[in-house]
């Protein structure tokens, strides 16, 4: 692991005890104790990689998920492999955040809505300390805390239960909203799959967001300027192209035309990626869209471009041949 930190998800007490994981009550300790001092609205330090680091970070992201999905014999490499450029950008260069307090009130929250990514972000977790890297060879086991699609009461550092498509957004309006509430600076970031953008409830959370704003003062006057929304826009859905299936151009002019700020990025490019965080910050008034346009299954050759390996893990053939991309 990069970090010697330690944490770990909801097992029993006496394989928390034999596998060196913590209990709830020393969790919930973490949660009482002084966290650890930021400078408001920047990153936590332990976590700022260069841009070096950040290219060999999301190479060993992809060596994670590409081993874990083939060792499940089930899985989602094709829309993990996609997002890794963003998920490392977040956890290792723009979110507040603190593996030994998970629980920290004014952490940045990440919120995982294409909830069968969740290879990524269980790999990102292990990278970070917030489970063991060995648990990863556990994916989607019976007892496993790291099933098919994130789970909140399981697994430590994931921010919401995922399933059913299009939800994500809904849930990260309320909490921006809540930190609004309550006075705190923390930032909220959702990742959207572009396939899950043909739901309804993605527009309605779009149109609730940009409706709390500093004029509406019948609502209270509040702007959820500190809400991002990231499009992993790989142009593949599970049954094809996504401008077969249903057509989401011009995405950038919808966000906008719901209110929002937006702006269009390289996925797999760092410095975009980063540049684009930083704008987001300076925007006032209202929740900002980043669309970042990716590839799907990208840098394992035979994924690339691959709709069949939306939902279909590699079998011991193709992890080795993966891997050697990957190298």
């Amino acid at each position: 692991m990069l970090y010697n930190f330690h944490a770990g998800g909801k097992m029993s007490p006496q394989d928390q005890g034999e596998r060196g994981m913590r209990t709830d009550a020393e969790a919930s300790a973490d949660n009482n104790a002084e966290a650890v001092a930021f400078t408001p609205g920047e990153p936590n330090p332990v976590f700022a990689l260069s841009p070096d680091g950040m290219k060999a970070m999301a190479k060993k992201l992809r060596r994670h998920i590409v081993t874990m999905t083939g060792k499940a014999g089930s899985g989602h490499p094709g829309g993990s492999l996609s997002a890794v450029e963003i998920v490392t950008s977040l956890y290792f260069g723009v979110l507040r955040h603190d593996p030994n307090n998970p629980h920290w009130e004014d952490r940045d929250r990440f919120i995982l809505s294409k909830g069968h990514a969740a290879p990524l972000l269980y790999a990102v977790l292990a990278e970070c300390g917030y489970i063991h890297a060995d648990e990863l060879s556990t994916l989607r086991s019976l007892g496993s805390c790291l099933q098919g699609h994130c789970d909140a009461t399981a697994t430590t550092g994931v921010e919401m239960s995922s399933g059913s498509l299009g939800q994500g957004l809904s849930f990260g309006v309320g909490v921006a909203l809540a930190g609004r509430l309550d006075g705190r600076d923390y930032r909220v970031y959702v990742l959207l799959g572009d396939g899950e953008c043909d739901e309804g409830q993605v527009w309605e959370a779009a149109m609730a967001a940009a409706h709390f704003r500093p004029d509406n003062f019948k609502h209270g006057g509040f702007k959820l300027d500190n809400l991002v929304a990231i499009i992993d826009r790989n142009r593949l859905q599970i049954d094809g192209w996504t401008y077969d299936v249903m057509n989401i151009e011009p995405l950038a002019d919808k966000w906008r035309a719901f209110g929002w700020h937006a702006i269009e990025v390289d996925g797999h490019d760092f410095p975009q990626l980063i540049a684009a965080f930083k704008e987001a910050k300076q925007v006032r008034g209202k929740p900002t869209a980043i669309i970042a346009h990716t590839t799907k299954g990208k840098d394992v050759f035979f994924m690339e471009n691959n709709a069949d390996f939306h939902g279909k893990a590699p079998t011991a053939e193709e992890v080795d041949r993966a891997l050697e991309d990957l190298k």
